[in-house]
């Protein structure tokens, strides 16, 4: 049982079945599946709800109010995540991830490393990004996670121009079609669109931002914002239009 997200209220009214995997709110006679709950909350539709869930592995959602929308993502690692090894990616199946995803183990092993770690009481392995906090985005075929502290990763090359990308599968992807603009510029992952505002100050300290967030309500919200407050960035979306995002945009092209 648990307060109801809807409301405020002193007694728990909200109830979530874990072998049924529904919920029922006591208060207003209304319940349903995870999907429905994410609709609800966030007001969307079923199509922006699923692309909510896909975007990591645990969520929670508050309510703070951006001024590009009505409802802020917070992505929450998991906290019982342990870091056993990091080395070069070489295992075979993150290799195979990679070549799905249009990336050549060159470029991936140049970002990211092949990280282990465990679970409640199993082991994992996936493709890691290290955060500017050291923690990790976790990526392999099956799963999206992350571990504690969860944060943006600003990689410095104390250059004039910063280039903001939404994933860790962005950065690998315009490493791959634009590598040499990757050499001489400063980079940001923003790990989840809801730090948008926490790396926001940083594009002060160059001459020039360029964006490439995806093609959705969320990533064209960010976008227009950080263009509405500062004259210095440039959305290059347009680079992968009629694509969800850069890594679609290559896969699409091979």
């Amino acid at each position: 049982w648990f307060l109801s997200p809807f409301r405020s209220e002193t007694q728990a009214s909200f109830k979530v079945s874990r072998t049924k995997n529904r919920w029922y709110d006591h208060g207003e006679g209304i319940g349903g599946n995870v999907i429905d709950l994410v609709c609800k909350i966030l007001k969307c539709s079923i199509k922006e709800a699923l692309e909510f869930l896909s975007d990591a592995i645990p969520i929670n959602i508050m309510e703070q109010r951006y001024q590009w929308d009505t409802t802020a993502i917070n992505i929450i690692p998991c906290t019982n995540i342990k870091i056993i090894k990091v080395q070069d990616i070489m295992h075979p199946a993150l290799i195979q991830y990679l070549n799905s995803r249009g990336i050549s183990l060159m470029v991936a092993n140049t970002y990211c490393k092949e990280v282990w770690y465990r679970f409640k009481e199993t082991q994992f392995f996936a493709i890691g990004l290290r955060n500017s906090k050291n923690g990790w985005e976790l990526r392999n075929k099956l799963f999206k996670n992350s571990s504690s502290p969860k944060s943006y990763t600003h990689i410095k090359r104390n250059c004039k121009r910063l280039i903001i990308l939404e994933g860790m599968f962005d950065l690998l992807s315009l490493a791959t079609l634009e590598q040499e603009l990757l050499n001489i510029s400063d980079i940001m992952v923003l790990n989840s669109i809801a730090f948008v505002k926490d790396i926001e100050p940083y594009i002060n300290n160059y001459e020039q931002t360029l964006l490439y967030l995806d093609n959705d309500t969320a990533g064209t919200g960010a976008t227009k914002y950080l263009m509405d407050t500062n004259h210095k960035v440039m959305d290059k979306s347009d680079t992968y239009k009629n694509h969800k995002d850069l890594n679609n945009y290559l896969c699409d092209g091979r």
